[in-house]
């Protein structure tokens, strides 16, 4: 069913093109925000979440035994090498997040029934990181997806907008290290000053408003407000950064790759701009949605679609056929995690003082399961080597788990979404 408004509704985006231009959140939050560079030298702590949204075959992920002496299952055994660099988790869930596929959108929210009429997403806890440990780097933060069907994230802004992923590598590539020539910089400075202009006329259109709208339009306005405050302090630190030099690296531009097919080698290629962007400290905070659709016969032994195959019916050709995608994604993962502990950084890994959230959001994709969502924790200066088993069915929020991370990166909170109060056996070093 769609809305048709009536003939006294006003359109908001009828009111935006009144100004000459066709102007949504979304797609000015799609603008990587920048910030000054402060003076504070302590090293920095970085958080990396990640969600492949197609699902994790549970009896190949979930180990048995817990605490440290739990025996690796077969997912796990390929991430061997950094047991001590990580925990797993069972017995974590998002409570009221009951959508099957629509869980996606609340991998780092919570926001409960993303299936219903009316959702209403919330902020996620990436971006509720940035918003206060955002200041000191060029890019507030990364939202980032390796996707052959769309340009989807599990990033949300304080409004429960969803903020457009960069999806390519070889953007990604010049928008963290190709510094631009003078009139290219002038031209996006010219750019930047008129964004700051426009953003002038919208709020003064929207101002007049106010006074002839209802009480929930005006709260709506507010809101609006508020987010155009913020997008022009953006602007201006964005402005700053523009003529600062960028971080000169070793690595050359990835290839443009727009093969459906060939799904890792892209993700391959973001996990090393993600390791690179971390090093040279141009965001210290990132989001990967990975969004396997699609015939990955990049993979050997694949031939059928992937979403088809989380739907195997106990199948054991289809297991066998998934499984070859999935432990090509935990390869792919582990050679990320050990490319953060080799790197260096104020004297100690990378990975020491980066925490990688890794999961997905079903506990079950063959059955749209949502309990027990599979997740592992690495690195981030938390003691590790060991798995924490909760009830699986009556499970522990996955919201204590943010809160952990978040205090852990430096920020005071108690609550984050569901979860009030860290997780329960996750302790710092």
């Amino acid at each position: 069913m769609h809305f048709v408004p009536s003939p006294s509704a006003l359109s908001r985006r009828t009111f935006l093109r009144g100004v000459g231009v066709t102007l949504t959140l979304p797609m000015l939050e799609a603008m990587r925000p920048a910030f000054v560079r402060g003076a504070n030298t302590e090293a920095p702590r970085r958080l990396v979440t990640v969600q492949t949204n197609q699902g994790i075959m549970p009896h190949l992920f979930f180990p048995a035994g817990e605490g440290r002496a739990y025996e690796l299952s077969p997912y796990l055994k390929m991430l061997e090498p950094l047991r001590d660099n990580f925990t797993v988790f069972s017995g974590l869930s998002h409570p009221g997040v009951d959508g099957g596929h629509a869980n996606e959108l609340c991998f780092l929210t919570g926001a409960p029934h993303p299936a219903g009429a009316g959702f209403r997403n919330s902020i996620s806890v990436d971006q509720f990181a940035a918003e206060r440990m955002g200041n000191d780097t060029r890019f507030q933060s990364l939202v980032l997806a390796a996707s052959n069907a769309g340009e989807r994230s599990m990033s949300f802004n304080r409004s429960g907008i969803l903020i457009p992923p960069e999806t390519s590598a070889a953007r990604l590539f010049r928008t963290l290290f190709v510094q631009g020539s003078e009139k290219e910089i002038a031209a996006r400075i010219n750019d930047l000053r008129s964004g700051r202009s426009l953003l002038d006329t919208v709020q003064e259109r929207a101002k007049r408003l106010e006074n002839s709208v209802s009480a929930m339009d005006r709260t709506r306005l507010d809101q609006f407000f508020t987010s155009i405050r913020e997008l022009e302090q953006q602007f201006i630190q964005t402005e700053a950064w523009e003529n600062k030099q960028k971080p000169k690296v070793t690595m050359t531009e990835p290839k443009e790759n727009k093969d459906s097919a060939q799904l890792m080698t892209r993700l391959r290629s973001t996990y090393d701009l993600i390791k690179l962007a971390l090093e040279t400290d141009s965001t210290r905070i990132v989001s990967l949605f990975i969004q396997p659709l699609g015939v990955l016969n990049e993979i050997t032994g694949v031939s059928h679609e992937t979403h088809s195959l989380t739907h195997h019916g106990n199948r054991p050709e289809m297991i066998e056929e998934l499984r070859k995608i999935e432990e090509a994604q935990f390869k792919a993962f582990h050679d990320f995690l050990a490319g953060l502990r080799s790197a260096r950084d104020h004297g100690s890994a990378l990975l020491d003082r980066t925490a990688v959230l890794y999961g997905t959001c079903m506990g079950n994709a063959n059955g749209h399961s949502n309990q027990n969502w599979p997740m592992l924790l690495a690195g981030g200066g938390f003691k590790h080597g060991q798995h924490l088993a909760f009830n699986t069915e009556r499970n522990e929020p996955i919201g204590k788990l943010f809160v952990s991370l978040l205090q852990r990166l430096g920020i005071e909170t108690e609550q984050f979404s569901s979860g009030k109060g860290t997780l329960r056996g996750l302790d710092a070093v």
